[in-house]
């Protein structure tokens, strides 16, 4: 099982910017998918989860300007991000928790490799 998260790049504040995450491999179910970032103290805050119902969790900072969904049969979950803000510089990395085939109902959380947010003018 891999996640491969796309959709980093540079954007002026103000701008938007869409990240993807995509699970593939062999895949039974995946419960909860979200977004960390990589903040200053090098500790990762969670910016955005949702679970396998639609409904979604945000961090204080990012909401009413951050939206997250999913596309289960893609097993893709999308990060869109409006009004962006030089604070929301990161790298950011996305996660879900699945259950491989075969291993149903073992969940285990999977990560995918970071990508770089910049929001500068």
């Amino acid at each position: 099982v891999q996640l491969q998260a796309s959709g980093g790049g540079l954007v002026q504040p103000g701008g938007y910017l869409r990240l993807s995450c995509a699970a593939s491999g062999s895949i039974h179910s995946i419960h909860a998918m979200g977004w960390y970032r990589r903040v200053p103290d090098n500790t990762r805050e969670l910016v955005a989860s949702i679970a396998s119902d639609g409904s979604a969790n945000y961090a204080d900072s990012v909401k009413g300007r951050f939206t997250i969904s999913r596309d289960n049969p893609k097993n893709t979950n999308y990060l869109q991000m409006n009004s962006l803000k030089p604070e929301d510089s990161a790298v950011y990395y996305c996660n879900a928790a699945i259950a491989r085939s075969g291993d149903y109902p073992n969940f285990r959380v999977y990560w995918g490799q970071g990508t770089l947010v910049t929001v500068s003018s």
